[in-house]
């Protein structure tokens, strides 16, 4: 059993960190707000942020970062990605060199363009290289016990198989493989999409519509993951097409959500305003936008939204834009 930190308590931290404590692992979790980390420890749940979930009696929360992560052996990260470097530069003097960094955070850092392996790279210094999990999985369905399978990348196989072994669970399937930027782009760029096929619903364009763009999504995904070294096989897997096909399709998805509200009209500002947790789809907008055109690469559907979100154009205009963009084959020989 090992000892381990969980930073950031909102739904996905909340869920993981209850897995690892259900397993029989020594569980600290994290938390920014004082009230849940005592709601936790007092109620066994976390009525903020993980509703209706009955929480191990073994998982124990803190608002001390310092404390949570002194002694442990495995850390594992899930604060929203623009906060990642912050809450990582606190700590980085704490933790011992010889702790398994867990990323389980999915963005692009918009100052930087950095996936989060080149976040912890710039900030921490490790003796293990780090881990990064991602996959199709909502966080009350992973609390629930539900099916579910997710992937988990490293440049080290010692370090994938290792983190395979913490998270594997009867109802949680963790499958390993080396391509860490293929992995992190797939769980960043998805919520870009989602924002898109929320858009979709909202506007009642029906389910053509919405297959066409999770498809086409998937390939400008896997356009940006090639041009960076991604394998792309992985946008065929559970990073890529498994997590792509949820966040654009499910009701809990926090992005789509966002995406529906703006087809309807709706200003972005008072969206995000009623949010008690961050839609990473937002921010990752602006970094992938910003990186597509730094590297040339085409990538249509990504710029609609972030001229939705950040320029004020309706999503009906944006979608009328996409249908009449120049026709071109889908592949050819």
């Amino acid at each position: 059993m090992e000892r381990i930190a969980v930073i950031g308590a909102g739904n996905w931290g909340t869920a993981l960190g209850n897995l690892l404590a259900r397993k029989g692992h020594d569980v600290a979790l994290w938390s920014y707000e004082t009230d849940v980390a005592e709601a936790i420890n007092r109620k066994h749940e976390n009525p903020k942020y993980l509703r209706s979930i009955r929480l191990s009696e073994k998982l124990r929360a803190t608002s001390s970062l310092e404390d949570v992560v002194h002694d442990a052996q495995v850390l594992v990260s899930v604060s929203p990605a623009q906060h990642v470097r912050a809450v990582l530069s606190r700590i980085a003097r704490v933790i011992s060199d010889d702790v398994l960094v867990v990323s389980a955070s999915k963005g692009i850092e918009t100052g930087t363009l950095k996936t989060m392996d080149g976040v912890i790279e710039s900030v921490l210094r490790l003796r293990h290289a780090p881990a990064f999990l991602s996959g199709p999985s909502f966080a009350l369905e992973v609390a629930q016990q539900k099916p579910t399978a997710v992937t988990v990348a490293s440049h080290d196989e010692g370090s994938a198989i290792r983190t395979q072994q913490l998270f594997q669970a009867p109802y949680f399937r963790v499958y390993t493989t080396s391509d860490v930027i293929g992995v992190e782009l797939g769980g960043a760029l998805k919520n870009v999409i989602a924002v898109a096929a929320g858009m979709c619903t909202g506007l009642g364009l029906g389910h053509n519509a919405l297959a066409a763009l999770i498809t086409r999504g998937l390939a400008e995904i896997a356009r940006l993951g090639v041009a960076l070294g991604a394998d792309p096989l992985t946008f065929a897997g559970l990073a890529g097409m498994g997590d792509l096909i949820l966040t654009c399709t499910g009701d809990l998805s926090r992005n789509r959500s966002v995406g529906i509200e703006l087809g309807r009209g709706r200003r972005l500002t008072d969206i995000l305003e009623e949010m008690k947790m961050v839609a990473e789809g937002v921010e990752t907008a602006r970094a992938a936008h910003a990186l597509a055109r730094r590297l040339g690469i085409e990538m249509p559907i990504t710029e609609e939204v972030y001229s939705v979100l950040f320029e004020d154009r309706p999503a009906r205009e944006a979608v009328a834009s996409l249908m009449l963009r120049e026709p071109k084959p889908e592949q050819w020989r």
